[in-house]
């Protein structure tokens, strides 16, 4: 029995009291945690472009007109963060209602995209005497439509941020309980990238991130860099950054958003160990670490949609016959197909060949011809060069491509492969810096993989 003022007392006001008191204790305690990890990166991180030099000098002064406002991002993205953790609603749904209003978000997105598209058509269109009046309907639809995702965007970063958190903590990746450094993402229009490589060699040698640019603006920029500076450059998209939070690129896929997350998120692990924080863009490092975090994003991000969202797994190949197989042989493989991996590592191969041999302008010309092949096979491949290779070369997923001979992907591939788990390969990985150093660890460990292996040897 308790006293009678006890159980006459409204109790509710002192339960609400206190859970107020335990959020505002949790937000100090994630607001110190957030000032430690930013302080981190400050201490280790060496540069967010290559050094300057003069390059660098005379290619920002081309582009100061275009250069991205990373400054404003961050506190707007920090002042999101802030307020959905504080206010957020996120930890009282239940898992369903969390993934569904998921789903919602990512459908909506979508449909935005889709209202951009028309709108887009009907102002190109030559026909279309008044695209103002013509696309009023929809541009309506898409601005009311834009309101209520900017309202909606915080939870649903909160919610995929604590699926692809809960994952990783279950992969060993938490300290009691608790993932460090913690998840932080935010979706937004990620700016450009402004690559320059020498002309006589494949390498980055300034990378400037730049804001939204139309296709006009981006062939004059990368001509002017081009012609005053006597490089190769080329203005591509990206889809993240690991600043803090990362900037996730806005989508309405569920599938790159977790694997995209989970990719930035291993970018800001690496600060504190010397893959991270010896990252340079004219070195082994970056090919190394854009090539494991490019591997990771997918692997966790498969996870998470195995947990959260299992109708969205991509079906894997099955080494098993189904029961229900037919007798009959499978039909024989269109050895006539356009396979764009091997052309692609075809072309790259040739081109370093080319430039080893100082034959520059033959090897600008052989890529302007192979563009030409791809673009006839149905891949968009808007310019072919020295930057592209640079750029894309960079992230290696085990198989033929951009990166040409080079065998880091394949040994990359072959250490996960070989480790217990998933976290015991990127506690090797995060300390290697180089690509000898690489090689040297997946010949130890890979020894029973004959496809790294033959890569290896020729390196060897």
């Amino acid at each position: 029995m308790c006293p009678l003022f006890i159980c006459e007392m409204d109790v509710t006001p002192l339960i609400t009291t206190l859970k107020l008191l335990w959020r505002a204790i949790r937000f100090a305690v994630r607001i110190v945690r957030y000032a430690i990890t930013l302080l981190i990166f400050v201490m280790l991180i060496q540069r967010s472009t290559v050094p300057i030099g003069r390059d660098h000098n005379a290619i920002a002064i081309i582009t100061r007109d275009y250069h991205f406002n990373f400054v404003a991002w961050e506190l707007d993205a920090l002042r999101t963060k802030v307020g959905q953790f504080f206010w957020g609603v996120h930890p009282f749904m239940n898992e369903a209602d969390r993934a569904q209003f998921v789903r919602d978000y990512m459908a909506d997105v979508a449909r935005v995209q889709q209202l951009e598209a028309q709108i887009t058509r009907i102002f190109v269109d030559p026909d279309v005497a008044d695209p103002q009046v013509e696309s009023a309907t929809l541009r309506a639809e898409r601005d009311a439509l834009r309101d209520d995702l900017n309202n909606r965007q915080p939870l649903a970063e909160s919610i995929l941020e604590g699926q692809v958190a809960a994952v990783l903590v279950d992969l060993g990746f938490g300290f009691h309980g608790q993932l460090l450094p913690p998840m932080a993402a935010h979706f937004s229009q990620t700016p450009n990238a402004l690559v320059v490589s020498p002309r006589d060699k494949i390498n980055i040698e300034v990378l400037i991130n730049l804001e939204g640019m139309t296709i006009d603006q981006i062939t004059a920029l990368e001509e002017q860099v081009d012609r005053e500076r006597d490089v190769s450059s080329l203005i591509v998209g990206i889809g993240g950054i690991a600043i803090y939070p990362a900037m996730i690129l806005e989508t309405s896929s569920i599938p790159f958003a977790v694997d995209t997350i989970a990719h930035e998120w291993l970018h800001h692990y690496l600060f504190a160990y010397p893959l991270g924080y010896q990252f340079t863009f004219d070195g082994d490092t970056r090919t190394i670490n854009e090539t494991t975090a490019n591997i990771f994003g997918q692997e966790v991000g498969r996870l998470v949609l195995e947990r959260y969202y299992p109708d969205l797994v991509p079906p894997q190949p099955s080494s098993e016959p189904l029961d229900d197989a037919p007798s009959s042989p499978p039909a024989a493989p269109d050895l006539d197909a356009f396979d764009f991996g091997l052309a692609m590592h075809e072309t790259r191969t040739t081109v370093d060949e080319m430039l080893a041999d100082g034959r520059v302008e033959e090897a600008e010309t052989y890529m302007e011809e192979r563009r030409r092949l791809f673009v006839e096979n149905g891949f968009q491949i808007r310019k072919l060069n020295q930057a592209y290779f640079a750029f894309f070369g960079g992230y290696q997923s085990g198989e033929p491509g951009a990166g040409g001979a080079d065998p880091t992907g394949a040994a990359i591939r072959g250490i996960l492969d070989a480790s217990p788990s998933l976290q015991a390969w990127i506690v090797t990985m995060r300390s290697i810096t180089t690509r000898e150093e690489l090689l040297k660890i997946c010949e130890r460990m890979c020894k029973n993989q004959d496809i790294h292996a033959n890569l290896i040897e020729k390196q060897l």
